[in-house]
């Protein structure tokens, strides 16, 4: 599963890694892959629950999460570069945007 494609996939669960950081975070989650200026790229979208995780997420440059609905693994997501933060206007989640790694 290398692009999540455009349309969105909603999760209730999503383990995400990245450098040292390794965290589960439940809520309301949705990827998808966007198509800016000719680069494809993915945007997850999570509660931002934890001040410190969205600080942690801000200094790492490579990340890689899975989706799950239940138990059920929805996407796996190579590594991927970190491009953005930013945070929702209407609702405060916390939405991370990034591309597959051109190296390992």
């Amino acid at each position: 599963m290398d692009f999540p494609g455009y349309s969105p996939m909603r999760g209730d669960r999503v383990q995400l890694t990245a450098g040292r950081l390794q965290v589960s975070i439940t809520g309301t989650i949705t990827s998808v892959g966007v198509l800016r200026d000719g680069s494809a790229s993915v945007e997850l979208t999570l509660p931002d629950v934890d001040p410190q995780q969205r600080r942690d997420l801000e200094h790492a440059q490579h990340y890689q999460y899975e989706l799950f609905d239940g138990e059920r693994l929805l996407y796996l997501s190579p590594w991927l570069t970190l491009h953005g933060i930013r945070r929702t206007e209407k609702d405060g989640a916390l939405v991370i945007t990034g591309a597959p790694r051109s190296t390992p």
